[in-house]
């Protein structure tokens, strides 16, 4: 899959005209302020449509059925959280009293997501915290998806999300090529059941569904 821009996204998801409109705004908020800010490489700035927009949307296909409370963790920019929720609402399962949900630690990038929201008029609950401190992870808990894109190692990025978790998490990670390595590694450290998925927008790279994570006991 190629998007080289607005029309090819429709052609590819299949969304509104007025979901389109939203994915222009946000496109031209993002050059806006990245002329302030470093939200996205400067060298993808010419292929926002598929190395962001297009990148972010492919996960959607992956979430449940019925899924209500998304977290999405380090969203930065809003890839994937903030075109995901757009997404939703494209599919009238956003709702008002249980927005999408972007955890961006950075007051600036918060603030961005912000006008975005406004802008798209997507409801989105913005938290500026730290992922991993306790009053986080105890506001969110039990989520149906959990999503990340280049935040960290898989290792890593399973240590942070496991308090979110609850039977039904699925949780969706956009990985690269080495992302065989990453799950030997977290291996050693956690147990978890995943499967992997191909990228619709870059061949080399997979998307990682890991759902039941626990920690291994010491001396396995």
């Amino acid at each position: 899959m190629r998007v080289t821009g607005p029309e090819d996204f429709q052609a590819q998801f299949q969304v509104s005209a007025e979901t389109l409109e939203r994915l222009v705004v946000y496109e031209g908020l993002l050059r806006r302020w990245q002329k302030k800010i470093n939200l996205v490489a400067p060298s993808t700035l010419d292929d926002i449509w598929h190395r962001h927009f297009a990148d972010s949307a492919q996960l959607f296909r992956l979430a449940p059925d019925g899924a209500r409370q998304w977290v999405d963790l380090g969203s930065g920019a809003g890839f994937p959280g903030m075109v995901l929720a757009i997404l939703r609402a494209d599919r009238n399962c956003l709702e008002s009293d249980n927005p999408h949900v972007l955890i961006e630690s950075d007051s600036r990038k918060a603030a961005f997501l912000g006008e975005i929201s406004r802008k798209t008029s997507v409801p989105v609950d913005i938290a500026d915290m730290r992922i991993e401190l306790s009053s986080t992870q105890g506001r969110y808990t039990s989520v149906d998806v959990l999503t990340a894109r280049a935040l960290a190692p898989l290792d890593r990025l399973i240590g942070l999300t496991v308090p979110f978790f609850g039977p039904g998490t699925v949780a969706l990670f956009l990985k690269g090529q080495d992302v065989q390595q990453e799950i030997e590694t977290a291996s050693r450290r956690w147990r978890f059941r995943y499967e992997l998925a191909d990228s619709l927008t870059e061949q080399q790279s997979r998307i990682v569904v890991v759902t039941g994570p626990e920690a291994k006991s010491e001396g396995i």
